[in-house]
């Protein structure tokens, strides 16, 4: 028997193995990749099961917040009897940060464009109370119902918009994009 013989007979036994293994490979590599994504899905799936929740709680605290720190609501939970306007004014600002201070870890659970309308709300009402207490005619004599007065009348003028609204739309629309 020649070499060329020989060499043919050998890569009729070879090649026909090496397209088997070769498929093989590639199959077992297919079968590899899916189970991988089955896995990343699943794993996904779970952390979905305990985030939700999480993500859902703290959309509630911040909607909790936001009202509370409502210039209507504020001013109603935060008594003004008795209590010059400057006194009132640090107290009105002393709660809005409180308020803020504690549920600040909320954050983590939110979209960054939340959590800015929610800081943009703050800030809002902040200024809001503060360029009232400004505009008061002798803020030092003052008393805090005056203060508290003059908010609620800035508030009702129509082209005064509610300075937490957008930030309580923001929360309900990433709340709404959960499911």
């Amino acid at each position: 028997m020649d070499s060329t013989a020989y060499i043919f007979e050998l890569l009729k036994i070879i090649l026909p193995a090496l397209i088997v293994a070769g498929a093989i490979y590639y199959l077992f590599q297919q079968f590899l990749e899916r189970e991988q994504q089955r896995r990343l899905i699943e794993m996904r799936l779970e952390a979905s099961k305990t985030t939700l929740p999480l993500r859902l709680q703290a959309l509630e605290r911040v909607t909790l917040l936001l009202e509370r720190i409502s210039p209507s609501n504020l001013l109603v939970r935060v008594s003004s009897a008795g209590l010059p306007a400057a006194d009132y004014h640090r107290l009105l600002l002393q709660e809005i940060r409180a308020e803020v201070e504690h549920n600040l870890s909320q954050q983590l659970y939110m979209q960054p464009d939340t959590w800015a309308a929610v800081k943009q709300a703050q800030e809002s009402v902040v200024n809001l109370v503060s360029t009232q207490f400004r505009s008061l005619p002798n803020p030092q004599e003052a008393r805090g119902p005056e203060l508290a007065r003059r908010v609620l009348e800035t508030l009702m003028q129509d082209n005064q918009p509610d300075p937490v609204e957008a930030a309580l739309l923001a929360v309900k629309r990433e709340a709404v994009a959960m499911f």
